[in-house]
């Protein structure tokens, strides 16, 4: 993969927070694009986040905050915007970091696939990165989405979003393989930070 082709510009720097843990997570329950709220751990891991973001910032008159639409990640926003001081609901939605469409498996537990799709689990392990599941995105989808959404970065940005478009952000930053993107970590408990060639964690 091209890691130059979907940087951020260089006088920007990317904070990138996954939403905090929902019943799903805990569950190994595929959520994709379902809207399922925070639980409170995962109300905890963001209340932890805002705090580290808060030490972290200089200023934030001039940084831009931007959240998916699903309501895990919207909530995780406005926890850290009060965690810093800001009005909770002073951010902007874009629908294209939301998480990655897991289309037909979605609700389903990671246990239940064999049972549930076993030709399209097969398919997935002959290509995972590749591999659309019905109705649903690719990684390599996903990966397209994330780098066009990366070019449209035009100052500080503090971006509360999901582990696939995580992934697919340090993967085009990084120029890494399809298959090192699949097994990257996605924390809910860190802070990613981004600049155009680099991928550091507070």
């Amino acid at each position: 993969m091209d890691g130059n082709a979907n940087q951020l510009r260089p006088d920007v720097t990317l904070y990138f927070i996954r939403h905090g843990q929902t019943d799903w997570n805990a569950a190994r329950r595929y959520q994709g694009q379902r809207d399922v709220p925070l639980n409170d751990f995962g109300r905890t891991q963001a209340r932890r986040n805002g705090g580290v973001l808060a030490r972290s910032l200089q200023e934030t008159g001039a940084i831009d905050f931007v959240s998916s639409p699903l309501g895990r990640a919207r909530e995780t926003m406005e926890i850290i915007r009060g965690a810093i001081g800001l009005a909770p609901g002073g951010y902007r939605i874009d629908p294209a970091i939301q998480e990655i469409n897991y289309g037909h498996w979605e609700g389903l537990l990671a246990d239940e696939l064999p049972q549930h799709d076993p030709e399209g689990l097969a398919m997935r392990r002959l290509d995972a990165f590749n591999w659309r599941p019905k109705g649903g995105e690719s990684y390599a989808d996903l990966t397209r989405r994330s780098g066009d959404w990366l070019q449209t970065i035009a100052r500080d940005t503090v971006a509360a979003s999901h582990g696939g478009v995580g992934r697919t952000v340090q993967g085009l930053i990084l120029g890494l393989g399809h298959d090192e993107i699949l097994r990257l970590d996605a924390p809910q408990d860190r802070i990613m930070v981004v600049t155009h060639n680099r991928v550091d964690w507070i």
